[in-house]
């Protein structure tokens, strides 16, 4: 008599067993690793409220904490004391408000408030948009931005610059200041200055030395530390920003022509 041995049944359930444990240990992994999980909302939020831009990738960054707002040489900076990160950067809310200018440029009006503009030395026609400029006689960014006031104004895009020496930086840049204060053509001296033509000796007189001497006041009131600086319609300019400075002239060349 032959004894037939029972056949093996596979029903579904032998197959729902693997899946189901695999979902487990997939819901278990991702419950055991919330960071990666928060990671993953983060990418997420941050791609359905910015929409119009392409982000191609996204991973944690070395900034860990809260984050603190500062200013220092007239630009708004951030500071994470956790992780001990220093940043340099620019904060847009979702409707892409750039919240980082906002503050500096309220810290600019602040600043501004402040300034007596009648003891700046003034180069440029008197009818001309107006900028509060604190320079540095031998700053090389400085000097470039002389060259390009006089190439904007050879297009037509004068300026009426209010100048504020800063003297703390370089050795001579005091002196240099004097001298062009002490010049009885001070806006031909200024670019003599600036031109790298410094005339040997350099002029020297008890106004000039004054007024040095108050913008260096002027200068340490409004905590500016960098050269070049600029106020344009409230707005501060750190450092030669070309598309800044364009777009402020720009402006003011387009509201002239609606004007007429």
């Amino acid at each position: 008599m032959r004894i037939r041995k029972p056949t093996r049944q596979f029903g579904a359930a032998a197959f729902a067993l693997p899946l189901l444990l695999a979902a487990q240990g997939a819901a278990f992994a991702q419950t055991a690793d919330p960071l990666s999980a928060a990671a993953r909302d983060a990418e997420s939020e941050l791609r359905q409220t910015f929409v119009n831009l392409q982000f191609e990738d996204f991973g944690p960054a070395p900034v860990k904490g809260p984050i603190y707002q500062a200013t220092a040489g007239g630009r708004i900076i951030y500071y994470a004391p956790d992780s001990e990160h220093l940043l340099f950067a620019e904060i847009y809310d979702r409707n892409g408000q750039n919240l980082t200018a906002l503050a500096q440029n309220a810290a600019a009006t602040r600043k501004l408030a402040g300034i007596d503009t009648g003891m700046a030395l003034a180069i440029g026609p008197a009818g001309a948009p107006t900028v509060v400029e604190f320079t540095d006689p031998d700053c090389p960014y400085c000097r470039a931005l002389d060259r390009f006031w006089a190439a904007k104004a050879a297009e037509g895009k004068p300026v009426r610059r209010l100048i504020f020496f800063v003297s703390g930086i370089h050795a001579e840049a005091a002196a240099k200041a004097e001298h062009v204060l002490c010049s009885p053509d001070k806006e031909a001296a200024f670019k003599a200055i600036y031109g790298g033509t410094a005339p040997t000796p350099l002029r020297t007189c008890a106004e000039g030395k004054a007024r040095v001497e108050a913008h260096a006041g002027i200068v340490g009131k409004t905590g500016i530390t960098g050269t070049p600086t600029l106020i344009a319609d409230g707005q501060m300019i750190s450092g030669f920003r070309q598309a800044e400075i364009e777009a402020f002239l720009d402006g003011k060349k387009a509201l002239a022509n609606a004007g007429r």
